[in-house]
């Protein structure tokens, strides 16, 4: 009896630590536009990814650096501009409003408008 209880508890024990490898897998990767391609991307109005990075099985998003939990699409206009400006952001913010993102787009004077690394990333533009 005391075997047969040895075998059951051990036989648990694995199962669990097998149970624990489920790590999220890479479903989808956004690769960085050649630097060769951006100008034309541009002019036509296309997107132009910045940085490489990759959306994960669990529903997260990632850059080599670091993870997020949300993936957001901002548009807006920024003053006198012609057309709309679209930004892709990953971030562990649920909202960032378009004022917030060109801000820390790099257009803002004031470093304390950027996003830290851990907070939001900037991953591509139209």
């Amino acid at each position: 009896m005391r075997r047969w209880i040895e075998a059951v508890l051990l036989l648990a024990l694995v199962l669990g630590l097998c149970g624990c490898s489920g790590e999220a897998e890479v479903v989808n990767t956004f690769a960085a536009t050649p630097e060769e391609l951006v100008s034309e991307l541009i002019e036509q109005g296309a997107e132009v990814t910045t940085q490489t990075y990759y959306e994960l099985s669990d529903g997260t998003w990632k850059t080599d650096d670091c993870a997020y939990q949300y993936r957001l699409v901002v548009t807006g206009r920024l003053h006198n501009a012609v057309k709309d400006t679209t930004y892709t952001v990953l971030s562990n913010t649920e909202e960032i409003t378009f004022d917030q993102a060109w801000r820390a787009s790099g257009l803002s004077s004031n470093s304390e408008d950027y996003f830290s690394a851990e907070d939001a990333c900037f991953v591509a533009i139209q």
